[in-house]
């Protein structure tokens, strides 16, 4: 369960433009015809255009494979069982974290340092490439103890065949983070897009012919290689061998921050997997993880595109601490406007969602995936605290809340575990609300933004969303002779809207937010001068 930001930052650094700038190269094409693969001078050129064109390719990306992930739920989800969905959590909850020290933070490390050569990128290539084989060895040799912790012999081949996905993760963790450097988010959404499709494409012949949860083992391994192919593909650069002494130390440090955060982040996001499959069976967590998983579904299309912007922005701003600031308090103004009438309307049609994606045999999910969508109204804005942290370079900050939200969200899990799966879901509800404040408070310090501030400019929009989903939920109970799903889906969520925009005015006694975010969307790529 995702309760804190997984940050993949992009930190630019704008240079002054070199003697001879007019006879740089103008293109990625032509750095790699002249196998320069360390050039990225020609991004100075249009480096706001190519940040703005990125962040609407990254949309874009993230749209095609919203529409493939909700395709491949309404598809597996019926010929599957919640049983199999289950049995596969079990071990990706291992897997996942495993994943995270095949990085160590390294791509993050090269894509934001500001001059980089052969030799450094080179010599982190192989250290991924032996953190790869090295987890990959690990996870199979411990997967007749994952299959004993859950009690089912069924998991020991199913976690070696996962285990196999690491190697060619670490063969692509560098070529990834110098298509970032080079800025080129048309290639990166092509190769995850076509990898996402041919994995779901061969999950779905699988489950056809009757492989059951192996068809998801499938999905995950041929999406691995495919992505590996594609990148290789797409930068085209070869490594050297690994040398000592070519200046990698900082770049290992700034790593070691970011996985430090991702370790402790893991088991808040998957302690609820662990002890659900534990104590209340792969059944019960099928139906939980599938919940949740639909949930954020959609808030991570908009998340994600955001970030690739908001990072590197608010980093170019961090000498100007006004303009940080409003950048900052207009984009979670804007997230938050976008996401809290998106999620009441989940919260409020739970049921109808429900059975329309995944049909009537996963319907016990719906009260699940209701509660939880009640902590995800705030999560939007949680997830910026991250950004506060990276771009104002306290990530030594960033790793020690991310060790006490997660200590918290643990603890949630654990009280409510006895009450069964809802308790679960209602104590994570209760823990994120709890900590929303201190979290925001805490990495406001670290940007010089209060938390009075913060909390200014997302409260209307929240208490909106709760006035529009109580007055359709109220529409729908007196109007009741809707029988068909789809048209009431469409009915309320039209409803939903109109109340919505009907509170948001009440509330700000005016149309000026309304405006606001329709000029919002036009400045969300501020200039820095």
């Amino acid at each position: 369960m995702s309760t804190q930001p997984k940050t993949d930052c992009y930190l630019n650094h704008q240079q002054p433009s070199p003697p001879g700038a007019d006879e740089l190269p103008s293109s990625p094409q032509e750095i790699l015809q002249n196998n320069d693969f360390f050039d990225t001078s020609y991004l100075k050129a249009d480096l706001k255009g190519r940040s703005v064109r990125g962040g609407a390719i990254t949309v874009f990306s993230q749209g095609c494979k919203f529409v493939l992930q909700t395709g491949s739920t309404v598809v597996l989800a019926r010929l599957l069982t919640p049983a199999d969905f289950g049995l596969i959590a079990m071990v990706t909850a291992i897997t996942n974290f495993a994943m995270m020290f095949s990085d160590l933070g390294l791509s993050t490390a090269t894509v934001q340092k500001a001059e980089i050569n052969n030799d450094q990128v080179s010599t982190l290539f192989w250290i991924n490439v032996g953190l790869g084989i090295l987890i990959a060895a690990v996870v199979i040799g411990l997967a007749p103890a994952v299959a004993w912790f859950y009690d089912d012999p069924r998991l020991t081949p199913v976690t070696m065949a996962l285990g196999l996905a690491f190697i060619f993760g670490g063969l692509t963790v560098q070529h990834q983070a110098m298509l970032q450097r080079h800025m080129r988010f048309f290639a990166i959404g092509i190769v995850e897009v076509v990898s996402m499709a041919v994995g779901v494409g061969a999950a779905i012949i699988g489950g056809v012919l009757g492989a059951g949860y192996w068809s998801l083992v499938i999905m995950y391994i041929v999406m691995a290689v495919a992505a590996a192919v594609g990148k290789w593909i797409a930068f085209p650069w070869l490594p050297g061998r690994p040398r000592r002494g070519v200046g990698i130390r900082e770049m290992l440090g700034f790593g070691g921050n970011i996985t430090g955060f991702n370790i402790v982040n893991y088991f808040a996001r998957n302690a609820d997997n662990i002890l659900i499959g534990k104590f209340l069976g792969s059944v019960t967590l099928g139906f939980y993880s599938k919940a949740y998983g639909l949930l954020m579904l959609p808030l991570h299309q908009i998340n994600r595109p955001v970030s690739a912007v908001a990072l590197p922005s608010l980093s170019r701003l961090n000498n100007d601490p006004q303009k940080y600031k409003n950048y900052y308090l207009k984009t979670i103004s804007l997230i938050t406007f976008i996401t809290a009438p998106l999620i009441a309307f989940m919260v409020v049609m739970s049921e109808d969602i429900i059975l329309l994606v995944l049909g009537e045999q996963w319907l016990d999910a719906s009260r699940i995936f209701a509660v939880l969508g009640i902590s995800a109204v705030i999560q939007p804005l949680y997830n910026t605290q991250g950004w506060l942290h990276i771009s104002s370079g306290h990530s030594r900050r960033f790793f020690r809340w991310g060790l006490i939200g997660s200590i918290i969200i643990v603890v949630s899990f654990l009280l409510g575990l006895p009450y069964g799966v809802m308790g679960v879901a209602t104590a994570y509800t209760i823990g994120v609300y709890a900590i929303i404040v201190p979290c925001m408070w805490y990495a406001g310090n670290s940007a010089g933004i209060k938390v009075t501030s913060i909390f200014s400019v997302v409260w209307r929009n929240w208490c909106a969303a709760v006035f529009a989903g109580a007055g359709c939920y109220l529409l729908l109970v007196i109007i009741n002779y809707i029988e068909n799903i789809p048209i009431r889906l469409a009915f309320g969520f039209l409803c939903l809207i109109i109340v919505y925009v009907l509170s948001i005015v009440a509330l700000n006694r005016s149309f000026a937010p309304l405006f606001q975010f329709m000029s919002l969307l036009k400045d969300f790529k501020p200039t820095s001068k």
